[in-house]
């Protein structure tokens, strides 16, 4: 069966390069009818931000991207699901020591005593890693040494000038000589592991079959082909993912702003587009479909469309592809989803009509927090003139256009579609008035604006006190 994993660091929210690698991890193994597994890798102590893990449940559970083992949330307490944990990192020490240990057992990794001060000058005086000075101690003598408390690491012992080779899913046959990695810290002083040494034992023990990670991890790849060699264990598939770049064709950073996944989700962007989105940022489903469900990315998805080079994260289409879902998006969730943002009192007890303004204006929006302004504005008793307007209502025919509308709209009873309708028609018939001389007018009349959503269903919304102030305020101010 095929078993994949995602496994963040918990030092910050949620990025969408993450987003990305978790998104492409769930769709294989569900393409393969497989498991998909949440890991959290925090033996990096230093770098841990409260609170990380539980914004990075919230926040994938958002996206739908659900994980089939790992940590979950019941009746408000963490908890684990599935048969191979503990699924976090720091609650497995006692694992990775075993298999440090037979390591050392086995002369494949030895203890390193060089201090900080030691390893800085190295750097500075230009040396590419670690200079191999503690790996040809006595082991003994080097065991007497730990055993008297003195601090220590434990390095991996890489073997000289060996070609160290690979299939990579996306980028194909790789070689990498063992010269070109330093002899990899493996257990820190304080008894953690490091990600090296962690992430090989958690991917044999949880009977991970495919590895799916960001490129920036090919390098370290020769050392874990080396640990499964040491231990003995049976390696992995690799799939090493694209970056995602910006316009600028640079790494997307989240400094840059816009770039964990919580901004989107504020700012308007529904969990299934911004899903759908980023499956494309790198992948393609070798047709020109650009909208597509979970279940049709999950039929589609494989790593031979995936691309080499970084996708671009382009905004535009994003917006594209959030406009499609937020015009197919039940209007009462949408009303739930924007209440938040918008300022006015009656919110709640207009529900209905604000839920009709809504489905008139929805096309109109890439995000959902854009909808705040436009209910607000049917809320407004007074409208601005847009730019390039002046020419329409300056025409000798508007003022008594504006008039006569106003008056006939004042006689309806009830204040409906079919009657504001009618009225139109009345104008067109009465006024001897078409086309663009009628509607433009009106609308620029009713909303300041030459262009709009459907003008009978606006009025309708706006109600007869409303459009009468506005039409003649508009009429005041020609």
């Amino acid at each position: 069966m095929v078993r994949v994993r995602f496994a963040p660091s918990p030092t910050g929210y949620v990025h969408v390069g993450s987003l990305r690698t978790a998104l492409y991890c769930y769709l294989f193994a569900h393409h393969h009818a497989g498991r998909y597994i949440l890991r959290i890798e925090d033996t990096d102590q230093s770098r841990l931000v409260e609170g990380a893990v539980e914004n990075l449940l919230v926040e994938m559970d958002w996206t739908g991207v659900r994980h089939d083992e790992g940590p979950v949330y019941r009746d408000g307490e963490l908890t684990e699901t599935g048969d191979y944990g503990p699924y976090t990192q720091s609650h497995r020490l006692p694992i990775y020591q075993k298999y440090v240990q037979e390591l050392l057992d086995k002369e494949k990794a030895y203890y390193c005593f060089c201090s900080k001060e030691r390893l800085d000058a190295l750097r500075e005086e230009g040396h590419h890693g670690y200079d191999g000075h503690c790996r040809d101690l006595d082991p003994q003598e080097a065991k007497q040494r730990v055993e008297a408390g003195e601090e220590h690491v434990v390095r991996l012992k890489m073997p000289k000038d060996t070609d160290l080779v690979f299939q990579d899913l996306v980028r194909g046959g790789i070689v990498m000589n063992s010269d070109d990695s330093d002899d990899q810290v493996l257990q820190k002083s304080d008894g953690f592991p490091t990600y090296h040494m962690a992430v090989v034992v958690d991917d044999h023990l949880m009977g991970i079959t495919h590895v799916i990670r960001g490129e920036e991890w090919v390098s370290s790849t020769p050392k874990h082909l080396v640990l499964y060699d040491y231990l003995g264990w049976e390696k992995p598939y690799y799939a090493h993912l694209p970056n995602i770049l910006n316009v600028h064709r640079k790494k997307l950073s989240k400094r840059e702003g816009d770039a964990a996944v919580s901004d989107f989700r504020e700012k308007g962007y529904l969990p299934e587009a911004l899903v759908n989105f980023l499956a494309l940022v790198g992948w393609n489903p070798g047709d020109e479909r650009e909208i597509m469900s979970m279940e049709e990315m999950i039929e589609a998805f494989s790593f031979e469309r995936v691309s080499k080079s970084g996708g671009i994260f382009d905004v535009d289409k994003l917006n594209h592809i959030n406009n499609h879902y937020i015009r197919k998006a039940d209007n009462e969730r949408l009303y739930n989803l924007v209440k938040e943002h918008v300022e006015l009192d009656q919110f709640v007890e207009d529900k209905e009509k604000i839920i009709a303004i809504i489905d008139l204006v929805k096309e109109k929006v890439d995000r959902v927090i854009d909808l705040a302004p436009y209910i607000e504005e049917f809320y407004q008793d007074d409208v601005e003139f847009e730019e390039g307007t002046e020419s329409i209502i300056e025409q000798e025919h508007v003022p008594e256009l504006w008039s006569f509308f106003a008056k006939k709209l004042d006689e309806l009873d009830p204040f409906d579609e079919e009657g504001i309708q009618a009225s139109i028609k009345a104008c067109q018939k009465e006024l001897g008035v078409k086309g663009k001389q009628l509607f433009m007018p009106l609308r620029i009349g009713v909303s300041g604006t030459t262009h709009g959503s459907d003008l009978v269903k606006t009025i309708a919304l706006l109600g007869k006190e409303r459009v009468l102030k506005r039409l003649a305020r508009a009429g005041e101010r020609r």
